[in-house]
């Protein structure tokens, strides 16, 4: 199993629906230096497709992706 990446900032958007947890992330990665990283904990199905894009059209990097029974997690690093 591939190591878990540390993080500088860790996230829970658990319960918010699409937009919220992305539009959240955002603004926290606004506020982080680049190369620090993100850790964001999410609900919603949908947010798989929005980090995935989101990531690759920004230019960060999703060091890894968690899905365990619906609760899911993305780890950022930002560009």
């Amino acid at each position: 199993m591939t190591e878990v990446p540390q993080h500088d900032v860790e996230l829970d958007t658990s319960g918010m629906n699409c937009p919220l947890p992305l539009l959240k992330a955002k603004l926290e990665l606004n506020r982080l230096a680049s190369g620090a990283v993100l850790k964001v904990i999410a609900t919603d199905a949908g947010s798989q497709r929005d980090f995935r894009t989101f990531a690759r059209l920004a230019g960060h990097a999703m060091l890894r992706e968690e899905d365990a029974a619906g609760v899911y997690r993305y780890w950022l690093r930002k560009a």
